[in-house]
């Protein structure tokens, strides 16, 4: 029940423009319509995030991925059928994103997920959504729902409620720069 009341809540504010507090494959994070530029202004305010800061995005699929990625080289698909952990790629040159989203140099991260929360709100929102985590840029980020800060919860237009008991440490996904040659460089394991 309270699976479903959190995914028809979010994807009523990620419509709207707002931005939620929600559970990802990961840690938790704050996210909105990664194709919205008023809101993703709205995490960066959230966030004290420096504007150059790139964003990750979440996709539920490939078709979704290859709809945002310009293009997509084969060592990615390579990369993706055999990680065994949620894993955030850097493409080169991301598209129909909000401002913002992507890096100075065009790249953006983008993470495939897997997570039946997060799989059911991107395909009711149908578009990407931005994925950062719940904390003041340079803070610790949390491992989970306990350790988010009171004043962050405070800032986002909802707070999802699935998985608020889960106590498990949970970390951010590891990151791999791919460039428009398909030379990649681990950035975070």
């Amino acid at each position: 029940m309270i699976f479903d009341t959190d995914i028809e809540n979010s994807s009523e504010i990620l419509k709207s423009g707002g931005v939620i507090l929600y559970p990802t494959d990961t840690i938790w994070g704050i996210g909105c319509d990664a194709t919205m530029d008023s809101a993703v202004e709205k995490i960066y305010s959230i966030k004290m995030m420096d504007r150059g800061r790139s964003l990750i995005i979440l996709v539920n699929d490939i078709d979704m991925l290859e709809e945002y990625v310009e293009d997509v080289p084969q060592v990615a698909y390579d990369l993706l059928r055999i990680s065994d952990t949620p894993t955030t790629i850097i493409y080169p040159d991301g598209r129909n994103l909000a401002s913002g989203v992507c890096s100075e140099d065009g790249s953006v991260g983008v993470r495939i997920c897997h997570d039946k929360f997060c799989v059911e709100l991107i395909k009711r929102l149908g578009k990407p959504l931005i994925s950062t985590s719940a904390n003041i840029s340079g803070e610790p980020f949390p491992a989970n729902f306990s350790e988010i800060e009171e004043a962050l919860l405070k800032k986002v237009d909802y707070v999802v409620k699935y998985r608020q008991e889960d106590r498990r440490k949970n970390f951010p996904s590891p990151v791999i720069k791919i460039d428009k040659n398909g030379a990649f460089k681990i950035i975070r394991m």
